[in-house]
């Protein structure tokens, strides 16, 4: 049985609205949800920080477009996480409402923003990935520094243009239409809009890697059939294969951790959500943060040049750690030395 009823229309839109979206009713549910969005949060934004530092720390990755599409995506995925666990443990743990409509859809709108940049991001990736393996000779006149700067700032305007339309006028409190029984003030219609760009994106992304899976799959073969001609292609050759089965790992992830979330979202579209399925909607959002938290490990486990960057810094950290053990001692002896003359 529902705790309250979502209502339909603006008559009813109000802030007290909120608590009928608040569906955590134990202290354990809270602290397990408060729980996994610290954990998850805080590894995400660890993880994703270290990926940015290793990108933008060497010469040799930050200049590759493909990195470049890489660090937008650790940059997607860290706001998420900081703007996703802040609104989402104040509204369902702190049960706090004391704020306005505005500013609940201005939060709303930074976690689309950010979550919809970090999908868009893995797209231009494997549009990268794809081009660099189906044209190699004409990849580095086709995908250019300047073409993915300009690539991602079309990225980064159009999910904000789209994740701002609910501040901007389209909400069931503006519009007198039904609300969502999943986000407050959210009109039905812009939530079927939003998972329709959504499954728009992940169906490019698929489309794209089944092209490249196939031709990785070829040049594996040709590889096998050449294992004694060794020079900078076949380097090259090995190099974009690895790349583009790390970034299946990272869609197969994607895929894995959203569809309980689309699936949900969609099945709120045509009918009506019970409060259990609401609360579980809950529990599966934080699926998202997991998969912001894996995509690093999976970058530093089979990205060569990053695993290369990380072991080099764990190395100077180590001498570092090493010369300060060593550094009182050091001066221990020459004081005693001093004292003896």
């Amino acid at each position: 049985m529902d705790i309250c009823k979502i209502p339909e229309n603006s008559s009813k839109c109000t802030v007290n609205t909120m608590e009928c979206f608040m569906v955590l009713s134990t202290q354990a549910q809270k602290i397990s949800i408060a729980t996994l969005c610290g954990l998850f949060g805080t590894l995400c934004v660890f993880e994703n920080s270290l990926v940015l530092y290793l990108i933008f720390s060497s010469p040799g990755t930050r200049r590759k477009p493909s990195y470049i599409f890489i660090s937008s995506l650790a940059l997607a995925d860290i706001l998420a996480s900081i703007i996703f666990v802040c609104s989402f443990v104040n509204f369902h743990v702190f049960n706090k409402t004391d704020f306005s409509k505005e500013t609940f859809l201005l939060q709303l709108g930074g976690v689309n923003t950010s979550f919809s940049a970090s999908l868009s991001s893995l797209l231009l990736t494997a549009l990268d990935r794809y081009i660099s393996i189906s044209r190699p000779s004409e990849y580095k006149l086709l995908m250019t520094r300047k073409r993915a700067w300009v690539a991602l700032g079309v990225l980064w305007v159009t999910c904000a243009a789209i994740a701002s339309l609910p501040l901007l006028g389209w909400n069931c409190c503006t519009l007198d239409s039904t609300c969502s029984e999943l986000f407050p003030f959210v009109d039905g219609n812009y939530l079927s809009s939003w998972v329709c760009f959504i499954m728009v994106l992940l169906g490019c992304i698929v489309y794209a890697y089944a092209h490249v899976l196939w031709r990785a799959h070829q040049h594996v073969a040709y590889m096998e059939k050449h294992q004694a001609q060794v020079g900078k292609q076949n380097t090259r050759m090995r190099m974009d294969v690895m790349l583009a089965k790390t970034l299946v790992m990272v869609l197969t992830v994607l895929v894995l951790c959203w569809s309980p979330v689309l699936v949900l979202m969609i099945y709120s579209i045509f009918a009506r959500l019970s409060n259990h399925l609401r609360k579980v909607f809950a529990f599966c959002s934080t699926l998202c943060l997991l998969n912001s938290m894996v995509n690093p490990i999976i970058y530093a486990l089979r990205s060569k040049e990053l695993y290369s960057s990380l072991r080099m810094i764990f190395a100077q950290f180590r001498r570092q750690l090493k010369t300060s053990e060593e550094s009182p001692e050091t001066e221990t002896t020459h004081k005693s030395s001093v004292i003896e003359t």
